[in-house]
């Protein structure tokens, strides 16, 4: 008999036990939850919501100010997208803080309910975001690359035209708007083609089969980068002679190294001088590693190739 009865004070304790527990963890969590309600201003939280719209229309006003007096004066392009890196930066810190310092009443007990309930949870699914934050900081102080500089990353090539908190834009020469995050720059090698300035080194190569007249083709991709509309005058000009050998074929590397004046003009520099050199090498008989001339009916200079 004592044996029965002591078997079920054991699970009617059993049942007990929980049941309070349940209800203790539930009054745990209603207390946090009325502590998280009194440390937010309601009144601050839809202020916040009109300050949060006034710095999405200023943003909107500042870009389309620096869009149209970039068009009015190239020159200061560069110039105008770094005051709009750094308004836009300035803009989003400000916001931030503002908007905080109106939705919530920091004291101790908002710190510590803030600290032991959310901040962990916040900062687990923030941690990426957190990171790219920090990333674009160290972007920005320490500068690898400019708003306006044309950039090669990941195999990407083309112009950053944004740096923001969490991530770079990049337009490609396609056309297409690629977003980096930010912290992918702290652990991969970029590459910046002018570094602040309008103009950048353009480096083409002409290759010429052996036998050829190399004095007369060094002169001709020399004066046709020289007489380009897009070239820039103010550095050098440079054009670099190598004997080249491939699996099959041997030959002669001309490589032209010359700077277009900005970097808008890259790809059409690169066309107006391989059009001048073509023809030029076409019409002085110079054939490219391959090719064999053929008869023109006793003309001193064949201006045809045909290709093995």
């Amino acid at each position: 008999m004592s044996g029965r009865l002591g078997r079920l004070l054991y699970l009617v304790g059993g049942m007990i036990m929980p049941a309070s527990a349940a209800h203790a963890q539930a009054e745990i969590d209603a207390d946090t939850i009325s502590k998280l309600a009194d440390i937010v201003r309601w009144s601050g939280a839809i202020t916040s919501l009109f300050v949060i719209g006034g710095a999405w229309a200023l943003l909107r006003l500042l870009s389309r100010f620096v869009s149209a007096f970039s068009n009015e004066f190239s020159s200061r392009r560069l110039t105008l997208q770094k005051i709009n890196t750094l308004g836009q930066f300035v803009i989003y810190v400000a916001t931030t803080v503002l908007v905080l310092l109106l939705s919530f009443r920091f004291d101790e007990t908002t710190l510590a309910v803030i600290g032991g309930t959310i901040a962990v949870a916040v900062g687990f699914a923030m941690k990426d975001l957190v990171a790219s934050f920090i990333a674009g900081v160290i972007v920005m102080l320490d500068r690898p690359f400019q708003v306006g500089d044309r950039v090669s990353f990941g195999g990407e090539y083309g112009d950053i035209t944004a740096i923001g908190l969490r991530s770079v834009r990049m337009q490609t020469l396609d056309d297409n708007t690629i977003t980096i995050p930010n912290s992918k720059f702290l652990s991969e090698i970029t590459s910046s083609g002018n570094y602040g300035a309008l103009d950048m080194q353009v480096v083409m190569d002409f290759y010429i089969a052996p036998g050829q007249d190399i004095d007369r083709a060094y002169e001709i991709v020399n004066e046709a980068a020289l007489s380009s509309r897009f070239v820039f005058l103010a550095k050098p000009v440079t054009v670099l002679v190598k004997q080249w050998v491939s699996d099959y074929l041997v030959g002669v590397r001309l490589r032209l190294k010359a700077y277009v004046l900005d970097t808008r003009f890259e790809k059409a520099f690169e066309s107006d001088v391989n059009l001048r050199v073509l023809r030029a090498f076409e019409a002085e008989g110079i054939v490219v590693p391959g090719a064999v001339p053929l008869p023109d009916h006793g003309a001193k200079h064949s201006t045809k190739a045909k290709t093995i």
